[in-house]
């Protein structure tokens, strides 16, 4: 019924009670989650979560937070996006929060990282898992900037945890991109995050946990896990003013549609 379009269960925090998370997630009738690697490090263990469970998938990546970890070439990236049940590149994107006392200058790193991500996925055709944080105006510049831009050839993709405004929401759906709304979505203070939900066609939205992180209302400030997806697809429900099952239903095919291969 519900499909938890991004989560990290390979992290400390959940691998160790994966029995557990199962048992509640069948529960709550989420019936699929998809894995997001953010090293290339932790990649063959979030493979093997993908193998072994027939209702999990995976993603290749490094996400744009992560220094002094194996930088990703092209290679690297097309040689694990080739292997089965991988769907999706990422989670890649840019992150200026944590600048320090850096500029957005000298995150030229991060940008490239990004660009060899996007030819990746265009070369593979599989979609993008875009991670943006005080970014937004070089993430879409870039994305346009490689040929992302709706058009045939373009790979697309999500972009995950949105917490941006409606402005970026219209700017990444007519680059072709997917909307996904987390938890964050249920917080007192995400009025405009709200707001934006509204915005959003049901027809280009999925819904995530990004656990172990960002639990919704009631669980918020615990360990966040995939069987509470669902109380991100009755905020959307009650937003709608429609059926938590047609939230359910209408992003689970989103997902197929935008992962190709994965399967009911």
């Amino acid at each position: 019924m519900y499909t938890d379009s991004h989560c990290h269960l390979s992290f400390p925090e959940l691998r160790d009670d994966l029995p557990r998370i199962r048992e509640a997630m069948a529960q709550a009738q989420v019936t699929r989650a998809l894995c997001i690697c953010t090293t290339l490090e932790e990649f063959d263990e979030v493979h093997g979560l993908a193998l072994r469970h027939d209702n999990f998938w995976a993603t290749v990546g490094v996400h744009p937070d992560n220094e002094g970890v194996t930088e990703p070439t092209l290679d690297d990236l097309l040689t694990r996006g080739r292997l089965p049940r991988v769907v999706g590149i990422g989670e890649t994107g840019l992150d200026y929060y944590r600048l320090g006392e850096r500029s957005v200058a000298d995150m030229a790193w991060q940008r490239e990282r990004f660009r060899t991500h996007i030819r990746a996925a265009r070369q593979l055709a599989k979609p993008l898992v875009i991670h943006t944080r005080s970014a937004s105006d070089d993430t879409l510049a870039i994305l346009r900037a490689e040929g992302e831009d709706g058009s045939a050839g373009a790979a697309g993709g999500v972009f995950h945890c949105f917490t941006e405004t409606a402005a970026v929401a219209r700017a990444a759906l007519d680059l072709g991109f997917y909307i996904s709304f987390s938890g964050i979505l249920t917080f007192k203070n995400a009025e405009d995050l709200r707001e934006v939900a509204r915005f959003v066609p049901m027809d280009r939205m999925l819904i995530e946990t990004d656990s172990p992180y960002l639990a919704p209302v009631p669980y918020r400030g615990k360990t966040n896990n995939p069987s509470y997806v669902p109380y991100v697809a009755q905020q959307i429900a009650l937003l709608r003013q429609c059926p938590v099952e047609t939230v359910a239903d209408t992003t689970s095919r989103n997902f197929e549609r935008l992962f190709a291969g994965v399967v009911g």
